[in-house]
C-alpha cells in the first residue's frame, strides 16, 4: 500500500488553479451510477416523468456531480487529505439523449491557514454558462 503524500503549502497561493477537469455525464454514466448508488429515481432516467415534475428532462444525480468535483481536489490533494467538504446544489444537469452533459470543474485555493496547515479549496464547477453547485469547497490537511 502507498501512503499518501499531503500538498505542500509552500509556494502555494490564493487564487491559484491547483486542478481542472471536463466531466461528462451521458445516460449510461447516469444508470451506472443509479446502480451503485440505489437512487432509482426516474428523474434520473425518464424523459417524460422529469418533464411532468417541471425539470428539463432527464437529470444527472446531484450526488454524482458532487462526487464527481470532490475527486478533482481529491486528485491533486492526495487521498486522505481531503477532510472536508461541502456544496449546495444550484442548478440541475439536463443530460441528453442520444449527447453527454459536460461539466467543468475548476479547483482554486480560497484560503491559507498556516497554523492549522490547510487550505481551503474552492471549486467552481459548470455546466455551460450555468453554475451547478454553490459555494462548493474542501479543506486539504497540508501537513
Amino acid at each position: 500500500m502507498t501512503e499518501s503524500t499531503s500538498p505542500s503549502l509552500t509556494g502555494l497561493e490564493v487564487g491559484e488553479v491547483v486542478a481542472e477537469r471536463d466531466v461528462v455525464f451521458t445516460r449510461d454514466s447516469l444508470v451506472r451510477y443509479a446502480g451503485a448508488s440505489g437512487d432509482f429515481n426516474p428523474i434520473h432516467y425518464n424523459d417524460v416523468f422529469a418533464e411532468n415534475v417541471g425539470l428539463p428532462g432527464v437529470i444527472a444525480h446531484g450526488m454524482l456531480t458532487m462526487g464527481a468535483a470532490a475527486s478533482v481536489v481529491e486528485e491533486w490533494a492526495g487521498a486522505g487529505n481531503v477532510v472536508d467538504y461541502q456544496v449546495r446544489f444550484t442548478r440541475p444537469i439536463p443530460v441528453p439523449n442520444p449527447g453527454a452533459a459536460n461539466v467543468q470543474v475548476i479547483a482554486r485555493i480560497g484560503a491559507i491557514d498556516l497554523e492549522l496547515q490547510t487550505a481551503r479549496v474552492d471549486l467552481t464547477v459548470t455546466h455551460g454558462e450555468t453554475k451547478v453547485l454553490g459555494k462548493a469547497q474542501a479543506l486539504v490537511d497540508c501537513t
